[in-house]
Formats: C-alpha cells, structure tokens, sequence
C-alpha cells in the first residue's frame, strides 16, 4: 500500500502527537487496571476504576446497561468542533478465569491478570484520548468515540455487551480494537461457532453385561459423529480464502460415563465450526443440524445440540479511509507500513463488522502469555500502541468531511 500523507497532518503536527504520549502516566493506568480483578462477568470493580480514572481526567463518562447491569459498560466521547467521522476505540475489560496474578513492573515489562489482554490495550486508548484532546488535533472536525465493557471471554462470556451497545447506537463509521496483533494487519478472519451435542438414550446406567443386545449405544453413537465430523472437515478444506484459511471443523472434547464397564445413558461431543465467508452462520448451523439427524437416526438415539456463535467471518476493504490513515499512523511511528493478514482468533471486531456493518481494524501491543498465568507486555509498546492510536484518530477523522 503506497498511502500519501493525509491532507492537513503536517510533521510538526504529527511530532506534537507523537510526544505528548506520557510513558508514566500510560503505564500508571495499566496498573491501575490490571490491579482490580475482573473475571468475565464480573468486570463491575475494573470498570468502575476506569470510570473514575477518566472522570479524573475531565472526561465526560457515561455508564450504558448494555444488557449487563452487573457491570455497566464505559463510554467517552470526545468532540471536534464540527460533525465529521467517528473513530471508536473498543475494548473488553474482562479477563479469563484463572488465579489472579497482581501487576509488577520488571525490566520495562508490565506483568499480570489481563496486561497483554487486553487492560494494556485499553490504557493506550485512554493514553490516546487524552492526547488527542490535549493536542487539539480534533479541533476542526470529527469525534473519538472510547467504548469498554464486559462479557467478552468465552465460554463464561456470551459478547452481548458490545452487542448491546452496538444496538444502542454506541459505535463509530470504524472501530480500532487494541487486541495483542501487532506484526500484521488483519483484513479477513474467519467465524466460529461453538457447538455441544447430547446424546441420549432412554432408561437408566446399566452393567455391560446386564445390557438389553439391542439398547441403543450413546458411546458408538458418539463416535460415530466423531467419525462424520472428521469427514465433513476433510471436505470443508477446500474452502478457502485469502488470509482467512479454510473451513473446518474440530472435536476437542467427548465424554461419557462413570467407569469403564457401564452402558451409560448421555454422551457429549463439544468442538467448533469455523467458516471463511461472512454471512456462514445459518449455512454452517443448518449443516450440522442435518448431520446430527442422521446420526441420531442411524444409532436411535437422540441428539440435543447448543450453538453459540461467537462472531461471523469478516472481510476488511483495504480502500476504507480508516486503513489509510492507520497505516500513515505507522508510518510516522515505526517508520514503515504493516503487512496484510489474517487474523487467527475472533474478537469483538467480527462483532462491529457483521452488526455494526463498519471496518474494524485489530491492532495492539506485542504482548504475550494471553489466557495464561504469564501475561506480559512491553511498556514500549504501549507507548507505541497510544501513539499510533493517536495518530489514526488525527488523520481519519478530519478525512470525513
């Protein structure tokens, strides 16, 4: 991509930006964050201390439901002069469920709960916002629009947060999420559904050896599914496409039984269904539906099955202005223009690209240890994070005239 200088972002400008992210006071808002836990559904006490922190800063907070009053979700916007685009900074505060592990600062790494994902990430927004604000690079036209929230984390998460607040009108003409992919721009992705299939049979457990010859078998049953899932997955390779990958499917997990010579009456199949075009989500349900009849006809059984779609497959138009101005933000950063890619994971920008219909862009800190006990991340890349937040803010949203 060979991008101009946006019109009206001249190098002193763009240096001003540059130099008004504050290391310390980025890093302070990490902790700050990191130090209150917040497993999935249970973000109330971290969004409450950003809430605070930018009230603090003279931001003006509002504190949306989003069909989670557990835990109402935080929102800033900050205003240029004139209507213009909106730029929105979207992140979850939520973290997985695992033992807490406080923040330490150490060899000019942040450590703890949520550092790499994605409390660091949110910090660089706020640093971002309070340049921009302070550099006035919004001053002419255009908003930033700061939204976080909880239930992102699956399987304790179902996203209907940032499904809320996109229903409620709270989303921008495209949204930066600061999740830790920084070697590449993501501009495809493919969806996923979650799916969990109960296999039964009537009567009770019973001894192998006290088994009716013709009692339908729930563990054959589930093996067999096993068996035409690999299959389908085999013929779903050739599905494919450029950065996204292909379609598949995956069993993780199949359980049944309390000892090893019982007929048992339930067995579970849990695994995922991944598809390369937006818009798959029935196709692929309606797939597995008809799979899981006949197997339950063939084994006479029956099947109970769950689907939960995290997010669908997204696309991302590289013309949008939004990547323009990303990419010029790196430039003026890091000196170069990161490469296109696939993004590996779903995250709440399929969510924004298939609701909220605008471009989503996934860019972090190069972070590591995420959904372990050894979540790290460079406080450098914060920095760098904030700055290039900043920036895409400055030469995006005065593009929108």
């Amino acid at each position: 991509m060979d991008q101009e200088k946006p019109l009206g972002i001249p190098g002193a400008a763009a240096q001003k930006i540059r130099d008004a992210v504050d290391r310390q006071r980025l890093l302070d808002t990490a902790v700050a964050l990191v130090e209150v836990p917040s497993p999935t559904r249970d973000a109330r006490g971290v969004a409450n201390r950003l809430a605070e922190l930018l009230t603090e800063d003279g931001f003006d907070v509002e504190r949306p439901v989003a069909d989670w009053p557990e835990a109402p979700a935080v929102v800033v916007r900050l205003q240029g002069r004139s209507p213009g685009k909106v730029l929105q900074f979207d992140g979850h505060l939520d973290t997985v469920h695992l033992p807490f592990v406080p923040p330490r600062v150490e060899g000019g790494q942040l450590y703890g709960s949520g550092s790499s994902d994605m409390k660091g990430g949110i910090a660089a927004c706020v640093e971002a916002l309070r340049v921009i604000r302070d550099t006035e690079c919004l001053a002419a036209r255009g908003s930033v629009l700061l939204t976080a929230h909880d239930h992102h984390e699956a399987p304790w998460g179902d996203r209907r947060q940032v499904r809320a607040l996109i229903a409620d009108g709270y989303v921008g003409d495209a949204v930066m999420l600061p999740e830790y992919l920084a070697g590449y721009l993501p501009v495809a992705g493919r969806g996923m559904g979650i799916f969990e299939v109960t296999i039964s049979r009537e009567g009770e457990p019973v001894h192998e050896v006290l088994r009716p010859e013709k009692q339908p078998n729930v563990v054959d049953a589930g093996a067999e599914l096993v068996v035409r899932l690999r299959q389908l997955d085999a013929s779903l390779a050739a599905v494919k496409s450029p950065y996204a990958g292909r379609d598949s499917v995956f069993v993780g997990m199949i359980q049944a039984g309390e000892i090893y010579n019982q007929s048992p009456t339930q067995c579970t199949v849990h695994g995922t269904r991944r598809w390369v075009a937006p818009g798959g989500v029935e196709a692929a349900r309606n797939e597995l539906d008809q799979l899981f009849r006949e197997v339950a006809q063939s084994s006479a059984t029956s099947m109970a099955w769950e689907f939960e779609v995290p997010g669908d497959a997204f696309r991302l138009d590289t013309d949008d202005p939004v990547v323009a101005a990303f990419q010029w933000a790196c430039r003026e950063t890091t000196g170069g223009e990161l490469p296109l890619g696939g993004k590996p994971f779903v995250d709440d920008g399929n969510v924004y690209s298939s609701l909220g219909g605008i471009p989503a862009l996934t860019h972090g800190p190069d972070a590591s240890g995420a959904h372990t006990l050894q979540e790290s991340v460079p406080v450098n890349e914060l920095v760098r994070v904030a700055k290039v937040y900043a920036l895409t803010a400055a030469a995006y949203c005065p593009s929108g005239e």
